[in-house]
Parts: structure tokens; sequence; C-alpha cells
């Protein structure tokens, strides 16, 4: 599975189309993390002098993970950069190896505590296995690093939605349409956030223009 570096949601929540005359059920959470999910590390092009951590980004964006997983075994531990384990806990991920790639995770953390990647990652991971607690944390301190990320709040927004806070998720969803307006699902979740809130008159024209997105995408 290819990852980008730049957009990674995660989003680890896929939405059904609505209606105008109501709502479907609420989207259900992917039992992985599509190209939108996860961040990773920036493709490489190809250079003879590469060093193992390139060859390792490059080897991964071709979907090749047991030679990316080879050339960073070849860094000793001490030598990994945060990068290199935040790509080691990808691997692991795409192995359904979900307990290694947490510990991936929190090693990049270690290594560059001001690492939002990481944290936002392992939001994801929590947020999939049903624990929105854990995932709130981790994703609130992607935000605090970098409070540009609109993944970060839309999956945030998820996790207070399934944690039951609906306020604090139509804040953290009105963040994530702030930041990038043009998301289908980021509509879908605050309309349906309005309409749990009991104010379906503010959340028709998320859901209109959410079906209007949807129409455009199609």
């Amino acid at each position: 599975m290819k990852k980008i570096v730049l957009l990674l949601a995660f989003i680890l929540i896929s939405t059904r189309q609505a209606s105008a005359k109501g709502f479907d059920i609420f989207s259900s959470l992917k039992n992985k993390p599509t190209a939108q999910d996860r961040l990773a590390p920036v493709k490489q092009t190809y250079d003879d002098a590469m060093t193992p951590s390139e060859q390792a980004i490059l080897l991964y964006n071709d979907n090749n993970l047991n030679a990316a997983l080879e050339a960073l075994l070849k860094i000793k531990e001490a030598q990994r950069s945060a990068e290199d384990w935040l790509l080691l806990g990808n691997i692991m991920q795409d192995q359904d190896r979900n307990a290694d790639a947490v510990f991936m995770y929190q090693r990049a953390i270690l290594t560059n505590p001001k690492f939002y990647k990481a944290y936002y990652n392992l939001g994801n991971i929590y947020l999939a296995d049903d624990k929105p607690f854990l995932a709130i944390e981790n994703y609130r301190k992607a935000n605090k690093i970098n409070n540009q990320f609109p993944y970060a709040y839309y999956n945030l927004g998820c996790a207070y939605l399934k944690s039951g806070r609906l306020k604090d998720a139509k804040i953290a969803f009105l963040k994530a349409i702030e930041l990038k307006n043009n998301v289908p699902d980021f509509y879908y979740n605050i309309a349906y956030t309005y309409k749990m809130l009991n104010k379906p008159k503010i959340a028709k024209p998320y859901l209109d223009f959410y079906n209007k997105l949807m129409e455009i995408n199609q």
C-alpha cells in the first residue's frame, strides 16, 4: 500500500452517500488506513549514493516492503532517525502487526518528541482499535505541534464522536473544514454531528455540500 507524506487519513473513516431526506448510518471504520490515512516519509528519486534510509523510502513507496525493512535494519538502532522509526511503523502496519507498529511510532517520538507524524499515526491505530481516548490524546499532541494539518483535526473529531463528546467533535470538524474545504467526509461528519446535537437545520447545508462534492468526485 503506497503512502504519501503530507496526507495520511488518515482518514480512518469512510462514508456512505447521504440523501437530502435524511442520514445514512454513520460511517464505519476501515480495517486499514487509506492513502490519506497515514503519514509516511517523502518519496525519493533513485540515486546511486543513497543512504539505507533513502533506499528504504524509495522501496517502501514502490510497495517493496520486505526490501525496505531489510534496508532499515542495516541501520543501528541508536543511529535511526525519527523518520526511520516512522517508516518501520508503517511497514508493521502494512503487515498487520499493529502492536509492533505502536512500538516503532513510540520510538520515533522518543527520538524526536516534536515529531507530529508519529503521534498522528499512533492516533490512527488507536482509533481503528476502538480506543478513542488514546486516539484523542495523540491527535491533540499532533495538532499542538502542527496546527495546519486538517486530517488530524478530522480524525480527532471522529475520536470525539466515538467517545460521545459531540461539542468537541463539532469544533474539530469545523477546524478541519477551515483548513481544507473540499473533502466530502469532513462535511458528512459535521452534518452528522449537528444532527446528533438536535440541530438539523444547521446540519442540512453541510449535508447538501457533501452530496455536491460526491457528485463532483464521481
